[in-house]
């Protein structure tokens, strides 16, 4: 699916700017950027007693120099890693880690956003902007959450984790993840949390899940890392549950019914 133009100048310019460690210079190249993106003007001007200036050699040199690098500009980001060449310079596994310096790749995000902003472009180029602006937000949401990023890297392989039915815990191998002592955790954590009666009854099950949550990041990054599909596979699974187990903690509330996704 072909990218808006905004989205390709952003994904352009934050490549270019990668030689950079510094977001606010980030910030002004992907400004500039945005700029170029205007319609040049004409070649030559023809004056009212009808003569025509010639262009310059200096100006007719960074005309080409321009061009040069326009057609030379790095090309739309095949994953969503390409938007953020500062935080993710290796790309996506198997090739780069699993693991996201989630602030370092915060600040990138903000730096993109701002220089994005529909707000800093022309009425004609605003809802391309604004398409840009989304694109940017949806890669860096994925990418900072790890069971999005485990999800959308398992999707580039042809495994919907979130949407097929049969990856999901069972009692019996033929329930896809086959994990009856998964299962039963599961199920404990649950009693835990429908019967407590105040918010300190759940922080022992909020420790142990958050410990879980931690292995199966790092059981996912060896799982990329080897790209072992059915292993990385079976970990989302799982955290999967422990995420939605978190949610359930974090969102308690005393006399309301906990709400238990599966």
């Amino acid at each position: 699916m072909l990218r808006p133009k905004a989205v390709r100048h952003v994904a352009a310019a934050a490549a270019g700017a990668g030689r950079s460690r510094c977001p606010a210079r980030q910030a002004r190249a992907l400004s500039s950027t945005a700029a170029r993106s205007r319609p040049p003007p004409p070649r030559n001007h023809k004056a009212k007693d009808g003569t025509v200036d010639e262009p310059s050699s200096s100006s007719s040199s960074s005309s080409s120099s321009a061009s040069t690098a326009t057609a030379t500009a790095t090309p739309p980001p095949s994953t969503l890693y390409g938007y953020f060449p500062l935080t993710l310079p290796a790309g996506a596994p198997p090739a780069g880690p699993f693991a996201v310096d989630v602030p370092a790749l915060r600040r990138e995000f903000l730096c993109l956003q701002a220089a994005a902003h529909p707000d800093k472009q022309p009425p004609a180029r605003k809802a391309a902007a604004e398409a840009a602006s989304a694109a940017i937000n949806h890669a860096y949401r994925t990418l900072a959450d790890p069971l999005l990023r485990a999800q959308y890297l398992l999707a580039l392989r042809g495994v919907d984790v979130a949407a097929d039915e049969s990856l999901r815990l069972d009692d019996s191998p033929a329930g896809g993840a086959g994990d009856g002592d998964l299962l039963m955790l599961v199920l404990d954590a649950h009693e835990v949390i429908e019967a407590a009666e105040a918010p300190r009854h759940l922080e022992p099950l909020r420790g142990e899940n958050d410990d879980r949550i931690r292995r199966c990041d790092d059981a996912l990054a060896r799982a990329f890392a080897a790209d072992d599909v059915d292993a990385a596979k079976r970990e989302a699974v799982r955290l999967r549950y422990w995420v939605n187990i978190r949610n359930a903690i974090h969102e308690w509330e005393e006399g309301k019914p906990p709400v238990l996704q599966h």
